[in-house]
């Protein structure tokens, strides 16, 4: 998803000088933060499940360490996505 996004932008076009970013910079960053805000709150609401149930200390344990697994794996194409939209942005005004 943020890929194909990422593909489109572009500086120093006629209809914008070079030294300035595409004006899909700000929707695709704030796409990208809002889809880590719902996957950071879905993990945390799960966590709070999984705390608050009357399963055996061992099995919350196992079941939290493979939920922050899966958290962090659908985290990481995110964070790969915005970095490189950092580093783009770093280049446009180098």
């Amino acid at each position: 998803m943020a890929s194909a996004m990422l593909k489109r932008l572009h500086s120093g076009t006629p209809q914008q000088p070079a030294g300035t970013y595409s004006p899909d910079i700000l929707p695709l960053t704030q796409s990208l933060l809002r889809a880590l805000a719902d996957i950071d709150f879905e993990y945390q609401k799960d966590r709070e499940t999984i705390l608050k149930s009357a399963i055996e200390e061992p099995f919350k344990q196992r079941a939290i360490a493979t939920l922050a697994k899966r958290h962090q794996e659908r985290r990481a194409p995110y964070l790969r996505e915005i970095d490189k939209l950092e580093r783009r942005i770093q280049r446009t005004f180098a």
